[in-house]
């Protein structure tokens, strides 16, 4: 029978990369400031996870953080100034600061904005 080294550490991490991590803290930080209810974002939590389902997405933590990820979005566009085209623009400039990026350095989203000098 396996015996882990220490019993009280967890079989795996929560995580599996840091942005799944802050999607939970963003929504954690709108609940508190009262953006969106706790049961505003179980419900629409539970909405996209059903679509995902209905998708034919696999039960991994990867769907339920894309899951998460995309009810965080919706609720945010619900309760903020911010628009779905304002979400998509910024997800297109951090994607071109990433690949105008140098490997090994840190990514600036200015390097993926469009300038608008002449």
């Amino acid at each position: 029978m396996f015996q882990p080294d220490d019993p009280l550490q967890p079989p795996k991490p929560a995580f599996d990369e840091p942005w799944q991590a802050q999607v939970l803290a963003i929504a954690d930080i709108f609940m508190r400031a009262g953006r969106f209810s706790a049961g505003d974002w179980a419900n629409t939590l539970g909405t996209c996870l059903r679509a995902a389902e209905a998708a034919g997405a696999p039960d991994t933590s990867e769907t339920y953080f894309t899951a998460a990820l995309e009810a965080l979005e919706s609720l945010t566009t619900k309760t903020t100034d911010l628009t779905p085209d304002h979400l998509k623009a910024r997800k297109t400039e951090w994607a071109r600061a990433y690949q105008r990026t140098p490997h090994g350095q840190p990514v600036l989203l200015e390097a993926g904005m469009v300038s608008t000098d002449g």
